[in-house]
């Protein structure tokens, strides 16, 4: 088991637990040294866990958290299909927030996926960031992310 997995698992995200996946698109793709891996909403096996508004219906510790186990599903995914040991670095995360009209913080939500990343990656888990509000999300979702890796050469 690679040391990104124990992290992962340490921090309380069993890396055996997944996701569903949809039909019609793939968990990753490929091109030269980059990989780009689906977004991923906060399912805990085949339960979406967080639904709803941010802050009118979901606050912000438990969107946040939400975050985190968007970007641990996001691992998972990676790990299942291609490897945590197989990535460099990680590039870029970018957040969406199923939020009310006026809500400002997103950023501060999907600081719970960038902290994940770090703990996980340490340096090579520096990236940049994107954080929006959404009208809606898939399912409902409070949170969606999805990431880009650099893979090992």
């Amino acid at each position: 088991m690679s040391e990104r997995v124990k992290k992962l698992e340490a921090l309380g995200y069993p890396i055996h637990k997944t996701t569903p996946e949809g039909k019609l698109v793939d968990p990753l793709a490929i091109v030269g040294n980059v990989l780009y891996a689906s977004g991923q909403v906060s399912f805990d096996g085949d339960v979406l866990i967080s639904k709803g508004k941010v802050p009118s219906q979901i606050n912000m510790e438990q969107a946040t958290k939400a975050a985190a186990l968007c970007a641990a599903n996001v691992l998972r995914s990676v790990h299942a299909h291609h490897g945590l040991d197989k990535i460099e670095r990680l590039l870029r995360i970018t957040g969406y927030v199923n939020s009310d009209a006026d809500f400002t913080d997103c950023h501060l939500v999907i600081n719970g996926a960038s902290q994940l990343v770090r703990d996980v990656f340490g340096e090579q888990g520096r990236h940049a960031r994107t954080a929006l509000s959404m009208a809606q999300l898939p399912l409902g979702a409070s949170v969606e992310v999805e990431m880009i890796f650099q893979i090992k050469t």
